[in-house]
């Protein structure tokens, strides 16, 4: 996770908590001068819009008195989805056996991107099936990853 995701994300867990929700991770977009801060946020209950509108605009707040963003930047507040994002150790244990897609800070064998079965995690690697091999990846080198959804 990148310094200013991880910032983001130690700020803004307690008012997140205090509204009973998990705050799953922070991923920034930019694009030109702007950029948009997505939250994803999650509970044993699930997330509704108004859930996103309240915990939208508690965030806002932390964020006006902290103003850690330098840029112009739109807030947007999302439950995880199918395509459920996972951001640290935990939310991989919980998908073990699940297929995911992760990308790679750097390259492994030329490539980026993989998409495979999550047979393990080992440590501070994952073990992923995938193309008829299993390989490990370090977390450190899992720039992005997200739970494939089967229908």
């Amino acid at each position: 996770m990148a310094r200013l995701e991880q910032q983001l994300t130690d700020m803004l867990t307690p008012a997140v908590q205090a509204l009973g929700f998990e705050l799953l991770g922070v991923e920034m977009a930019r694009a030109g001068r702007s950029a948009t801060v997505r939250i994803y946020i999650d509970s044993p209950n699930g997330v509704t819009v108004d859930n996103c509108a309240e915990v939208s605009h508690q965030v806002s707040a932390v964020l006006d008195v902290e103003d850690p963003i330098q840029s112009e930047y739109l807030l947007e507040v999302s439950s995880p989805g199918l395509d459920r994002p996972l951001f640290v150790p935990a939310h991989f244990e919980k998908v073990v056996g699940s297929d995911i897609e992760i990308k790679l800070v750097v390259p492994v064998a030329g490539r980026r991107r993989f998409k495979g079965k999550l047979v393990a995690i080992e440590g501070d690697m994952i073990l992923l099936a995938y193309e008829g091999k299993e390989d490990r990846f370090a977390f450190s080198n899992i720039d992005k990853a997200n739970l494939v959804p089967q229908f």
